[in-house]
């Protein structure tokens, strides 16, 4: 059988997925390291070690994410907007509208019936809106990441949060919890001006159904709750959101591989 590989070396997490015959053979996701070859080796020894493969079985290998370049053991490079329209569209034939929400930025993709990219708008400036400035604000709220979706449904009001600027804002949130309001309201809040700065980033490229998210913060039930609200549309979500950049690089590997 033949094998492919896509690695995604993100700011905040590594993916690889392992394919044979369009299917998921293995796959692993890490924190991304300060050396980005040695995070990738990493990756790919971890999806290795559940199979009997080694990395001489892998046909051909496209990486992908922030740390491409660098990847010692590919074969070609491919953008991450690229990568994520691919794996996106793969999981949801339909889909003409991607939201990838990852650690260090945020990107809207549209596609044709296709599949193919026909627009994209990226906010790359800012921390706000990415699973960076959440991870922030969990640890300046003492909760842990993965609590802030489900509490910020708990909220009775929405405390508006008036400066996303990361830095700004933990001192914002800090003034509101030393104010006695609730932790559940500010989230609300939070999630509230995420979702206003990612719409907007939506509007650019315009949004039409099938409405995808991936990245890490399509975890985040808070976050895809306010976007559906203010778009009108239900968000799809793949099984693991944080693999769809990976899976579309191995998807471009099978192709590159004949």
């Amino acid at each position: 059988m033949d094998y492919v590989a896509g690695i995604d070396i993100g700011s905040a997490t590594t993916k690889v997925v392992i394919l044979t015959d369009h299917k998921i053979f293995a796959s692993s996701l890490i924190p991304t390291g300060p050396d980005s070859a040695e995070t990738a080796t990493l990756a790919m020894n971890r999806a290795l070690e559940r199979t009997n493969l080694s990395l001489a079985n892998i046909r051909f290998i496209v990486a992908t994410g922030y740390g491409r370049i660098i990847v010692p053991f590919s074969h070609a490079i491919l953008t991450e907007i690229s990568c994520h329209a691919k794996g996106a569209h793969f999981i949801f034939p339909a889909a003409r509208t991607i939201l990838d929400m990852g650690g260090q930025d945020c990107k809207a993709i549209r596609l044709d019936e296709g599949g193919v990219q026909t627009n994209f708008a990226m906010n790359d400036k800012c921390a706000a809106g990415t699973g960076r400035f959440l991870e922030a604000m969990a640890r300046t709220l003492n909760l842990p990441l993965e609590s802030l979706g489900p509490l910020s449904l708990e909220a009775q009001q929405e405390v508006k949060i008036s400066n996303m600027c990361a830095v700004f804002a933990k001192s914002e949130v800090s003034y509101l919890v030393r104010k006695g309001l609730s932790k559940n309201d500010i989230l609300a809040g939070l999630h509230e001006a995420i979702s206003e700065r990612v719409h907007a980033l939506l509007k650019r490229v315009g949004i039409e159904p099938l409405f995808v998210i991936t990245g890490g913060i399509a975890k985040n039930i808070g976050v895809v709750r306010k976007l559906e609200e203010k778009i009108g549309l239900t968000a799809h979500i793949p099984p693991e959101p944080q693999l769809v950049g990976a899976l579309g690089a191995a998807l471009f590997a099978t192709e590159r591989a004949g």
